[in-house]
């Protein structure tokens, strides 16, 4: 076993932006990227292998070729790769949106509900975003306001910075707002309901669709829980610190900031998900080494065992 290099499933949306290309080194024949799926064996975009013995190879091929113990334990509990990881760059303000429960979802759309984390990466000075409601409302006022175009003004628009985490449970009303830089830690699903667009079309002069009756059904209108947000664990040494960002009962992630090195073991019951955001290093395993740099996102196959990242850069670290 050894670390996988994965090349990311692109993906051009009409509100994407150029960073992704311009500053983590994304290739697409598009001139712009809107999101770049890191960790994927999702239908609509899987990654491939760049490097080692499964070069050119599917990811969900490499997993049935080496089998499910390259996932590690945990992901016994699940029917299927639990997790997806992206960048995503919103040159503009995306769709206000809702995913539904892994229930609804595999009822209606036969795949995993969505429950999402966004580690906000970069933003411009005023950058916000949409997160629930201002104060409960009723499943009727919220209906009207999808039809009347007001729905805006009930909305929560949270200012944000870089380094904020945000954990938007399945159900919560949400969008990310112009000039954000996301990394995003998923569910694995591309299930999202849109209620309100903006009156944007797309290249074709066509309006996107919106999923009304849908959304209608899933979103909560309550407060929200506060089950999986932003915790305080860390653990801070000379060579590298460790800030737990969320923990939910489908993914664990945390950002590793190297300042010389981290010694690091891939024991039997968890992959490893490397996302580097700055800087570059080398993962150093069984006397060998590759070369990581900002934009290259690495699995560590479960029972590797030791390895370490020795350089100076800064990682989104996730496992289950």
């Amino acid at each position: 076993m050894y670390p996988l290099l994965l090349k990311p499933a692109l993906k051009s949306y009409i509100w994407g932006g150029t960073r992704l290309i311009e500053e983590f080194g994304k290739h697409a024949e598009s001139e712009k990227i809107a999101e770049s799926w890191e960790l994927s064996c999702h239908k609509d975009g899987c990654n491939v292998i760049a490097n080692g013995t499964y070069k050119d190879v599917s990811f969900p091929e490499y997993i049935r070729q080496e089998g499910s113990g390259v996932l590690g334990t945990r992901a016994g509990k699940f029917e299927r790769f639990p997790v997806l990881i992206k960048l995503i760059d919103a040159k503009d303000r995306l769709s206000i949106q809702v995913h539904p429960d892994d229930q609804y979802a595999m009822k209606y759309e036969g795949e995993y509900g969505k429950t999402e984390m966004w580690y906000i990466v970069d933003c411009e000075p005023d950058a916000s975003l949409i997160y629930g409601f201002k104060s409960q409302i009723s499943k009727e006022e919220f209906k009207e306001r999808i039809e009347n175009g007001s729905l805006l003004e009930v909305c929560n628009q949270v200012p944000v910075k870089k380094g904020d985490v945000f954990f938007i449970q399945a159900g919560t009303l949400h969008a990310i707002g112009k000039g954000i830089l996301v990394a995003e830690v998923q569910e694995n699903s591309n299930s999202t309901y849109r209620v309100y667009d903006y009156g944007r079309k797309d290249k074709d002069g066509k309006e996107r669709d919106l999923h009304i009756d849908k959304a209608l059904e899933v979103t909560s209108l309550d407060r929200m829980e506060e089950e999986g947000e932003q915790t305080s664990k860390k653990l801070e040494q000379n060579a590298y610190k460790i800030q737990v960002l969320a923990e939910c009962k489908y993914f664990k992630t945390a950002e590793l900031e190297i300042r010389t090195q981290a010694d690091m073991v891939a024991l039997g019951d968890t992959f490893h998900s490397l996302l580097v955001l700055d800087g570059d290093a080398e993962i150093v395993y069984a006397r060998e080494k590759i070369k990581v740099k900002k934009g290259d996102s690495i699995f560590v196959p479960a029972k590797m065992g030791a390895y370490s990242i020795q350089g100076t850069c800064r990682i989104l670290f996730s496992q289950l």
